[in-house]
């Protein structure tokens, strides 16, 4: 299976990459996983409603520029699908059974993801009701991601 995660922005904090590292270096044996950034959109801390829309748009079309036609797209969004561990393992399991080798999951930016995005994607899933840092949902999705290809597996690790 090839997983990508594509997400917006330029990951800073040091803490946050050692634990992306890791758990994409653990899923090594699992999958073939890649992290792709996109550089986000600059704006003013203030936008308007259409700017705030124009943002969104310019990073979703770098973000659509980075997922091939033949891949499954779950987006990860606040009103998405809720899913436990054992949903999100059987889900990808499902996936894999029915030939869908190639999984994009993205992030955006602190404003969202664009319209444009959300239609492309298969799913959307959210991870809670709560608003997480963009940065660090990258670290809680590979870890999810490890998880369930444990779980799948049947080895020790998921409690």
């Amino acid at each position: 299976m090839n997983i990508s995660i594509v997400t917006v922005g330029k990951l800073k904090e040091k803490y946050l990459k050692q634990g992306i590292d890791e758990y994409v270096k653990r899923l090594s044996a699992y999958a073939k996983i890649e992290v792709i950034e996109v550089a986000d959109e600059k704006a003013p801390e203030e936008l308007s409603e259409m700017e705030m829309i124009q943002v969104k748009q310019k990073e979703g079309e770098r973000i659509l520029a980075k997922v091939a036609q033949d891949t499954y797209v779950i987006a990860l969004a606040i009103n998405g699908k809720l899913r436990s561990s054992e949903e999100l393992a059987d889900s990808l399991d499902k996936l894999a059974t029915y030939g869908k080798s190639k999984i994009a999951f993205i992030i955006g930016g602190s404003l969202g993801l664009s319209e444009e995005v959300l239609s492309r994607a298969n799913e959307h899933l959210s991870f809670s009701r709560m608003t997480f840092p963009h940065q660090l949902m990258r670290l809680i999705l590979v870890e999810q991601i490890y998880r369930a290809f444990r779980i799948n597996r049947g080895e020790p690790y998921h409690k």
